[in-house]
């Protein structure tokens, strides 16, 4: 699977105002999310490890109870079984990296 074609990836809205498409490697897991000013996704954990890239736009993204602004370019690291919440501040996208695969994002 060294190409994947965007029409071959899942599409979703997980989340109101988080639109995304979605596909996974051997070992991780990616989403490309378009999301909206106000948007947010509630606080949680995962035992996997996320990685957030802002691509434009701001998000407030909150880590182990650390809230910091992440700008374009930004990346937030979450570690595994770390509660996080993430709102944004602005309209914009985001990539999102997860080890090991997610299997939920299929």
């Amino acid at each position: 699977m060294p190409f994947i074609d965007p029409s071959e990836m899942a599409t979703s809205e997980r989340l109101p105002g988080w639109r995304g498409r979605h596909w996974h490697s051997q070992n991780m897991s990616f989403a490309h999310y378009t999301f909206a000013a106000g948007s947010s996704i509630h606080e949680h954990h995962h035992p996997h490890e996320e990685v957030w890239t802002v691509i434009d736009g701001a998000l407030e993204v909150t880590i182990d109870g650390v809230t910091r602004t992440a700008g374009a370019g930004a990346v937030a690291v979450v570690p595994g079984d770390t509660a996080h919440s993430v709102r944004a501040l602005t309209d914009g996208t985001a990539l999102v990296a997860n080890y090991p695969v997610r299997h939920e994002f299929h």
